[in-house]
């Protein structure tokens, strides 16, 4: 076990090491275009231009359209107004400690800390961190019942066409056609966002879904070099040119009856369709000392704190007990909302996200 040293604890050093190592994970994420940095987060929550630091709520432009006017030397102008929308967008804060006692390194001779600390703290935070964005994305297929009139009813739409249920029996269903098969993706993002569909880039999805793919020769997994020249196979893979993320933390619900299965559902996410900002917390990483407890132990303790943004979705804190919502409170549908103006919603077209549900 690793020995945790109060005494030769610098925070800062410590911050900037950890900086220093790659996230192998988000670095892969970020390439996919899926997740991605928001200007508009920075200033909002890190760089304090409001007085509101944990939820904002901002503009959230209209696209230009209408019909172009002929324009012959007769006919006179009738220019548009631009709608403009509100988006709601907040913060989350987590933190964690480990303790270690002095006896774990009078026994072992001692072992060194930071690569420890190294290996393990980038992979829990990284662990947190995904589980928390698919907490958003179980709210944001939550919300069909979120608003009221047309707010409402796009809301439903959204859900029903960025949802592709292949799960279900049916008069001609056999078990072959209720898994996903090499046309299931184009379909998925064709029925989510039409001619727009080339925006998804990103899948994430249950391992058992994962070895179906692998079964049809349709994934292939990505690997890279470690620092001892050493290359080795990463958690992702792609499939149809789009970046696969395998998580068994995806949902997976087993089904009773006369034929028991489960339901496996798999996230489409495309260009933007996150932004994620670390806003920083004013102590990252210390050290606490305690003489007394078994003997004499240390813990360190590790902050978080990062703002999100999801495109063309509003987050509502409609039920938030604290100034952090925690990852259930995510997941409720009552807190999502297409970006609207109080009567109109943006088009769900616009809204790069899409969900599979199968049975592998």
């Amino acid at each position: 076990m690793a020995k945790f040293d109060a005494k030769s604890f610098n925070e800062k050093a410590f911050g900037t090491y950890m900086n220093a190592v790659p996230d192998i994970k988000l670095n892969k994420l970020r390439q996919s275009k899926a997740v991605v940095g928001d200007e508009r987060l920075r200033e909002t929550f890190k760089n304090n231009t409001q007085t509101g630091t944990a939820y904002a709520v901002l503009p959230y432009f209209g696209l230009i359209g209408g019909n172009a006017q002929n324009y012959d030397g007769v006919s006179s102008l009738t220019p548009e107004k631009t709608t403009s929308y509100e988006q709601g967008v907040f913060t989350y804060g987590r933190m964690k400690g480990w303790t270690e006692a002095d006896f774990s390194y009078d026994i072992t001779g001692g072992v060194d800390f930071m690569e420890n600390v190294r290996n393990q703290i980038n992979r829990y935070w990284n662990s947190v961190d995904q589980d928390i964005m698919l907490s958003i994305l179980k709210g944001v297929f939550g919300m069909s019942n979120t608003g009221s009139g047309k707010i409402k009813t796009s809301n439903k739409e959204f859900v029903d066409t960025h949802t592709c249920d292949i799960s279900q029996e049916g008069d001609t269903a056999t078990t072959d056609s209720m898994l996903i098969d090499a046309t299931t993706l184009n379909t998925a993002i064709q029925k989510a966002c039409g001619d727009n569909k080339q925006k998804f880039s990103l899948v994430i999805c249950h391992s058992a879904v994962a070895t179906h793919l692998e079964n049809l020769k349709l994934l292939s997994y990505l690997k890279y070099t470690d620092k001892d020249g050493i290359e080795r196979d990463l958690e992702m893979g792609t499939w149809n040119g789009r970046l696969v993320i395998v998580d068994d933390s995806m949902p997976a619900e087993q089904k009773a009856g006369t034929h028991p299965h489960t339901l496996y559902t798999s996230y489409i996410l495309g260009e933007g369709a996150i932004g994620f900002e670390d806003v920083g917390v004013k102590v990252p990483y210390e050290m606490v000392r305690d003489a007394k407890t078994r003997g004499g132990e240390d813990t360190l303790i590790s902050r978080k704190r990062h703002a999100v943004s999801i495109a063309g979705i509003s987050y509502l804190k409609a039920t938030q007990a604290t100034n952090s919502p925690e990852n259930t409170e995510l997941e409720s549908g009552l807190n999502w909302s297409l970006v609207n103006n109080g009567t109109d919603t943006i088009s769900h077209k616009a809204v790069p996200i899409a969900r599979i549900i199968s049975r592998g």
